[in-house]
C-alpha cells in the first residue's frame, strides 16, 4: 500500500550523510495537491463539500464543455476513489490536530522534521520491500477499518544508534503520543520481539538465510489466515516437518522467560529484548508492552527488535508498527548505517478515538467578523479587515451586502471573539462599532485603535 508520509521526523545522531539517503530509501509517498484553504459561506441543499472539492480538482467533469449532443445526462460519479478521502473542513480540523500532536510528540524528543520527494522508482519499492510490494500499490480490495487505498503516516526514525536505547526512545514517543490524546495502556499495548529469535530457530535447522524473508512474510500472516495455510507455505519454503514444527511452537511463547527455556540464555536477541524490557521500566511504560515472538512485521528489511501497537479490544487492525533495520542501505549498494524507526498511519488511531469516545470537539474559530451595513462601505469594511490582518489578527470579511443580523448568526458559527461593525455615522468620524460576543459587550472605537 502507498503511504503518503506526512509528516515525518528524522533524529541522526553520528551519520549526518547518509541519514538522508536512508530515510529517503525507507519512505515513499503518493503526490499531493498543493494545501487548500477552503472558505464557504453558504451551501444550497444540493451541494456539498465534494462538489466543491471536485470541481476544483477536475474530478467532475463539468468543468469541460460539454459534448454538442444532446444526449449529454449521465450523471458523474463524484465521490473519491475507494479506500480515499475528501477532507472537507470538520475533516481537515481533526487532520491537523492529529499532525499537530505528531509534530510536538517529535519535537519534544528532540528530532527534526523532514520531506522528500512525492515520486520514487519501483526498483527502489522491490529493493526494499520484495517483489510482492507490486501487487500491493494500489490495491483493489475491500477495503477495512483503518485500511485504506492511501493514508497518511507519522514516521520518526534514529540514525546511526545501533543499541536497543534506540527502540525503547522510539516506544516512550508513542505512548507519549497516546497519553496526549486521552489513550491508556488498558486501550493500547506493544507486542515485542525480534527478528533475531525467528532465525536463531532457522539456524538450528540449517535453513538458507535467502529465505528468511519469505519466511517472515508467512509467519506475518499469522491470525489473518487458517493455520493450516501457515503451514502448508513454510513446507513451500523448504522448512522441514520438524522445522515447521519448532517454529510454531516458539511463536506461541508470550514471556521472555519461555523463550530463554527454549533457545538458552546466550541468544544474542534475548539480551536485547531483556535490555529493552528494562529500560521501559526505567521510562515507566512497562504496563504497555509484552513480548509476543509471532511479532515478526512483514517487510523484508527488518533486522533486530520489532514492535506493533495493537488495540486491546481486539476490534482494529496494528495501530502502528517499527523495528530496528541496520542492513537498508546495502540493499541499494551503499554502506550499512544502523538505524531503526516506526510508522503511525492517520486512520486506525481516529478509529481508535471514536470507540473511546475522545474525539476533540474542533469548531471553527476566528478572531474577528468584519461586517459593513451597506455596499458603499464594503471598502471601509476591506480596510478595517486588512488592518487587523496586518495585526496578526484573523478576520472572517463578510464580502455581500448581508443584514446585521445574518452578521450575527456567521460570527455565532465560526466562534468568533467579536463583530466589527462598519456603518456609516460611525465611520464618518473614524469609528466602527465592536460587539464582545461572549459577553455581549458593545462600544464604538477609533479604527487606528483596533487591537
Amino acid at each position: 500500500m502507498r503511504a503518503v508520509i506526512h509528516p515525518s521526523f528524522l533524529i541522526h545522531y553520528h551519520y549526518p550523510s547518509a541519514a538522508s539517503a536512508l530515510l529517503r530509501s525507507l519512505r515513499y509517498r503518493l503526490p499531493l495537491a498543493a494545501p487548500l484553504f477552503l472558505k464557504v459561506k453558504a451551501l444550497s441543499t444540493s451541494a456539498s463539500y465534494a462538489e466543491l472539492d471536485n470541481a476544483r480538482t477536475g474530478r467532475s467533469a463539468s468543468l469541460a464543455s460539454p459534448p454538442a449532443s444532446s444526449d449529454f445526462t449521465q450523471k458523474i460519479d463524484v465521490n473519491p476513489p475507494k479506500g480515499t478521502r475528501d477532507f472537507p473542513p470538520e475533516e481537515m480540523r481533526l487532520r491537523s490536530w492529529l499532525f499537530q500532536n505528531f509534530r510536538e510528540v517529535s519535537q519534544l524528543f528532540g528530532f527534526e522534521e523532514v520531506d522528500f520527494p512525492v515520486l520514487e522508482s519501483e526498483a527502489l519499492f522491490v529493493r526494499k520491500a520484495g517483489e510482492e510490494i507490486k501487487d500491493q500499490c494500489w490495491r483493489y480490495e475491500r477495503m477495512t477499518r483503518g485500511r485504506r487505498r492511501e493514508h497518511y503516516q507519522w514516521n520518526m526514525d534514529i540514525i546511526g544508534v545501533p543499541n536497543v536505547t534506540a527502540e525503547a526512545e522510539l516506544i516512550s514517543s508513542i505512548v507519549t503520543f497516546f497519553k496526549r490524546i486521552g489513550i491508556t495502556a488498558s486501550d493500547v499495548g506493544f507486542k515485542v520481539s525480534s527478528r533475531k529469535v525467528l532465525q536463531e530457530v532457522l539456524r538450528r535447522y540449517t535453513v538458507p538465510e535467502s529465505l528468511f524473508s519469505r519466511v517472515c512474510v508467512t509467519i506475518d500472516k499469522l491470525e489473518k489466515i487458517p493455520m493450516d495455510d501457515i503451514k502448508n507455505e513454510l513446507r513451500a519454503a523448504e522448512l522441514s516437518e520438524q522445522a515447521v514444527e519448532e517454529l510454531l511452537q516458539i511463536l506461541a511463547v508470550k514471556s521472555l522467560e519461555e523463550l530463554e527455556e527454549k533457545l538458552g540464555s546466550s541468544v544474542e536477541a534475548l539480551a536485547e529484548l531483556k535490555q529493552l524490557f528494562s529500560l521501559a521500566e526505567k521510562y515507566g511504560y512497562s504496563e504497555w508492552i509484552q513480548f509476543d515472538a509471532s511479532i515478526v512485521r512483514g517487510l523484508a528489511y527488518y533486522t533486530g527488535i520489532v514492535f506493533e501497537g495493537f488495540d486491546r479490544e481486539g476490534k482494529l487492525r496494528a495501530i502502528c508498527g517499527g523495528g530496528r533495520y541496520d542492513r537498508l542501505l546495502s540493499t541499494f549498494g551503499g554502506e550499512d548505517v544502523p538505524a531503526c524507526g516506526f510508522g503511525f498511519g492517520d486512520a486506525v488511531i481516529i478509529e481508535l478515538l471514536k470507540e473511546r469516545g475522545l474525539l476533540p470537539e474542533l469548531s471553527p474559530k476566528v478572531q474577528n467578523v468584519v461586517c459593513s451595513l451597506g455596499q458603499d462601505l464594503q471598502g471601509a469594511a476591506s480596510l478595517v479587515a486588512a488592518r487587523l490582518r496586518e495585526k496578526g489578527q484573523t478576520v472572517d470579511l463578510v464580502l455581500e451586502n448581508k443584514p446585521l443580523k445574518w452578521a450575527f448568526k456567521r460570527a455565532a458559527r465560526v466562534n468568533a471573539q467579536r463583530l466589527i461593525i462598519v456603518g456609516s455615522s460611525e465611520w464618518e468620524k473614524g469609528m466602527v462599532g465592536v460587539k464582545i460576543l461572549s459577553s455581549g459587550e458593545q462600544y464604538e472605537i477609533k479604527v487606528d485603535e483596533l487591537e
